[in-house]
């Protein structure tokens, strides 16, 4: 005799899917044109039909901690294949979006990062913060001088340091514990999560992680799809913050073990790639922002640009700071480099409430995927 289950469908829950961009959930009439095209989808579970599935039903607790809704990487040839339009790719982008808001915490954040008219607040905070503490510890020097521009002669690396290592902390905290909800409920309520009897084997699953970021690193999952050709330029901007993060950790090593002062020469290997960093990140930053906009019916929301811009916008402020400080340009190097502090205070400061917090979550998600499977 088949088992019965009583299901609670959460009515806001459609609501809120619905309302991000247009979605309709109602067009969906589970044709599974979506899975027979998606390479993701399996005998037992086919994806993302199940997905729009639970989704039309306002099933929250078995989407927003499933791990099946990361794997997926929006090529959209499900959207552009459904016969109505029922847009499957972009319903699991609001899911993953939604699952983002669900983890990292404080909730209020998040309405930073949901409306565009609450923009200029993600400047405003932190110039008021930066700003507060360089006067108020008499570190911040407003009369640099007009010889050699040195950018510690304005800003100190001491006062980076007060403002950026706490921020950084709160950010590692903020991770660390919407990760350990983000396992819990994936190992209480997804498909895979109820096949892993018992905790988690952490050992076994950092196992797992490691053997996946190869994969992940080569961006396999974009290589399947045919609507969306965007692994190149995503590529270019995920390397990008990836070797600008070592380079600022070479120059700390270089600051505090070598004892060696910036600016660097011009043909220092590590500012080469730095350098190179940051003409890929504006590059791919562009190519991203056209291949978006080419994408005929995709919904684009303000989470969606705000990275984007955020990663466009970090580059180019960047790589203008050092051109005017080579050009002998004082205040208006020092300008543009307290410009480009607000960017990277909003990459840091707000990296768990934004689409790039991504990058730790689909990890995760990833990783739980195969490690249940390997649990089976």
């Amino acid at each position: 005799m088949a088992s019965s289950a009583s299901i609670e469908p959460d009515l806001d829950f459609i609501a809120q899917i619905n309302s991000d961009s247009g979605l309709n959930l109602k067009k969906c009439y589970q044709c599974a044109t979506c899975s027979v095209v998606c390479t993701l989808s399996q005998d037992d579970q086919p994806f993302p039909r199940k997905e729009m599935l639970y989704a039309s039903w306002g099933l929250k607790d078995r989407l927003i901690a499933n791990p099946n809704i990361w794997l997926c990487y929006n090529c959209g040839d499900c959207s552009a294949l459904c016969p109505r339009d029922a847009r499957p790719g972009d319903v699991l982008n609001t899911l993953r979006k939604m699952s983002i808001k669900e983890y990292s915490k404080p909730a209020a954040m998040h309405q930073l990062f949901n409306d565009s008219r609450k923009l200029p607040w993600l400047f405003i905070i932190p110039a008021l913060i930066i700003t507060i503490v360089g006067l108020g510890t008499g570190l911040m020097n407003l009369s640099p001088g007009n010889g050699r521009i040195v950018f510690a002669h304005f800003f100190p690396v001491l006062l980076i340091e007060m403002i950026f290592i706490p921020l950084s902390l709160v950010t590692g905290l903020v991770f660390f514990l919407g990760v350990r909800r983000f396992l819990k409920d994936m190992q209480a309520t997804s498909a895979q999560g109820k096949a892993v009897s018992g905790p988690i084997d952490f050992k076994r699953f950092l196992i797992t992680i490691i053997t996946q970021l190869p994969a992940i690193i080569r961006h396999e999952g974009f290589s399947s799809c045919s609507e969306n050709k965007r692994k190149i330029s995503h590529m270019m901007v995920a390397f990008s913050f990836v070797s600008l993060a070592f380079v600022a950790g070479a120059f700390v090593f270089a600051l505090y073990v070598l004892n060696s002062h910036a600016p660097y020469d011009q043909i220092n290997p590590v500012k080469i790639l730095a350098n190179i960093s940051g003409i890929a990140l504006i590059a791919g930053s562009l190519l991203l922002i056209k291949e978006r906009r080419a994408k005929a019916g995709q919904i684009n929301g303000y989470f969606d640009w705000y990275l984007l811009g955020l990663a466009l916008f970090l580059g180019i402020t960047g790589m203008l700071t050092q051109i005017l400080r080579l050009a002998n340009l004082p205040w208006a190097a020092y300008s543009m480099y307290f410009i480009h502090l607000l960017f990277t205070f909003n990459l840091v400061a707000f990296l768990p409430y934004t689409k790039l917090a991504h990058l730790v979550y689909r990890t995760v998600a990833i990783a739980f995927y195969h490690y249940s499977k390997e649990k089976k």
